[in-house]
């Protein structure tokens, strides 16, 4: 891609490392049961799934976290789990990445959300959650601010991974941009479409194609739809930068300055976008910190982007991955 350097990209990789971003949002447990399909039921036109196993994964803002434990970041990571298993499986998962999880509070009698997928034949089957979508006690909140305020100075990023699932309200997110007004870090949101207005001012926001058509209440159809809804949200949410991720068509950034930059896909086949969205906001926010400009850290996202959409299920990409495809696509 032209203007693309290598050497600041490998540069940013090795900086990752020096990186501490903070990741504040719903947390997820991912649960994967896979199994072959080989007859369907007698009792309604669905198929039976025999059962081979089961895994695990850390899931929306805790997946963001793996993906930059990952890429050599460091991470303070803020949100909401249940007094239940699938919160302690969670802790645990953390704890084994050497996370610290003191950000995390156990709200009493809230579920932690799991969602579980039905895998078979490397095909998704179906999914059904277990999750409460109510927002935050006020002192919940309040816990997790004075978290933020108490290690902000040692902050060169912010994520917000709103997954609609009840921690990003306006209280927290105005919270947010008032603790870090002073110091001039990106702050990134994988945005949920009913919380745009919130996001009013943020560095940059990084919404899917279906999102970024259904806030705008425009459908992309062409390179020209593209553009106006992009425009459109861009200037709504007075953002610095917004990043349309568009699946095998690859992402467009559009920046402040009335630029549209279209970054092609990179993976050779998307077989599964689980999780492709966390691995894109880790990657442009710690490449951002990491000193990258706003294109070539979006380029160096797709990169990352391409290797996880190419496996089933949740996945995460180290620094040697990158590194790799730096030199495979820019050599």
């Amino acid at each position: 891609m032209k203007g693309i350097d290598p050497k600041s990209l490998n540069k940013a990789v090795d900086n990752f490392r020096k990186t501490r971003i903070l990741v504040v949002g719903d947390i997820v447990l991912d649960q994967f049961i896979w199994g072959k399909v080989s007859r369907i039921s007698p009792e309604a036109p669905v198929p039976v799934v025999d059962v081979d196993h089961e895994t695990t994964m850390l899931g929306g803002a805790t997946n963001v976290v793996n993906n930059i434990v990952s890429l050599g970041g460091k991470v303070l990571v803020c949100g909401v789990v249940g007094d239940d298993y699938i919160g302690r499986r969670i802790f645990s998962l953390l704890n084994n990445l050497d996370v610290n999880t003191g950000g995390i509070v156990v709200e009493h009698k809230r579920p932690t959300t799991l969602k579980t997928r039905i895998i078979a034949h490397a095909q998704q089957v179906v999914r059904y959650d277990r999750e409460s979508r109510d927002s935050l006690k006020p002192e919940t909140t309040n816990t997790i601010l004075n978290l933020i305020q108490d290690q902000k100075d040692s902050l060169a990023g912010v994520i917000v991974s709103d997954y609609g699932k009840g921690v990003v309200t306006g209280e927290l997110m105005g919270g947010v941009k008032d603790l870090m007004s002073t110091r001039g870090v990106p702050l990134a949101i994988d945005p949920n479409v009913k919380n745009f207005p919130l996001y009013q001012g943020v560095t940059i926001i990084t919404p899917n194609h279906n999102e970024a058509q259904e806030v705008a209440g425009m459908d992309i159809l062409d390179e020209e739809s593209l553009r106006r809804v992009g425009e459109k949200l861009l200037y709504s949410s007075r953002c610095c930068a917004l990043l349309i991720t568009r699946g095998e068509d690859g992402m467009t950034l559009f920046e402040g300055d009335g630029t549209a930059t279209h970054i092609k896909v990179m993976a050779r086949k998307v077989y599964d976008v689980t999780g492709a969205g966390d691995t894109v906001i880790a990657t442009l926010t710690l490449g951002i910190a990491a000193g990258l400009d706003l294109k070539s850290a979006a380029y160096l996202s797709n990169l990352a982007a391409g290797i996880v959409v190419g496996e089933v299920g949740t996945s995460t990409v180290n620094r040697d991955d990158l590194k790799a495809l730096i030199a495979s696509h820019l050599s």
